[in-house]
């Protein structure tokens, strides 16, 4: 399956598309989360604003995750985005995580994020898949990525 969206993606680069992106992408992700420590799931809400560079694969803007479990975690990060192909995206977010009980108590964080989306108009969706880092713990997300584009 990889070697053939690599493959049809590399194929569709090299026709002349003659399509917009847009400059701006809103974006939200329902995922399940999974702590390794722990070893518990939760539910997780992910909401990004991102700005595409004009005429580049290349996007940045901020981020924000919510994991409704014990800890009520929030991350808060900059995110920068790389269209790898044309439906595959990678995010990197460094930021910073703390807990509704001790807001003061900030840590470093890193995600890293992977969605594979299907156009609809300005709105597009698909799976998507993050990985992310905190002194504590890190965790794993898989869930469904829904953007508009503006």
């Amino acid at each position: 399956i990889i070697c053939g969206i690599i493959t049809t993606s590399i194929y569709s680069q090299e026709i002349n598309h003659n399509h917009d992106h847009h400059k701006y992408e809103l974006g939200l992700a329902n995922s399940a989360v999974y702590f390794a420590k722990e070893k518990e799931i939760a539910y997780g809400l992910h909401i990004h604003l991102i700005r595409n560079i004009e005429h580049s694969k290349l996007g940045f803007g901020l981020a924000y995750e919510r994991i409704f479990d014990e800890h009520s975690h929030n991350t808060i990060g900059l995110v920068g985005s790389y269209n790898l192909f044309e439906s595959l995206h990678i995010s990197l977010a460094p930021g910073v995580t703390f807990e509704d009980v001790e807001p003061s108590k900030l840590k470093f964080a890193f995600h890293a994020e992977t969605v594979y989306d299907f156009d609809l108009g300005n709105f597009h969706l698909g799976p998507m898949l993050e990985f992310a880092f905190d002194p504590e713990d890190y965790h794993i997300s898989l869930g469904l990525h829904i953007g508009y584009g503006f």
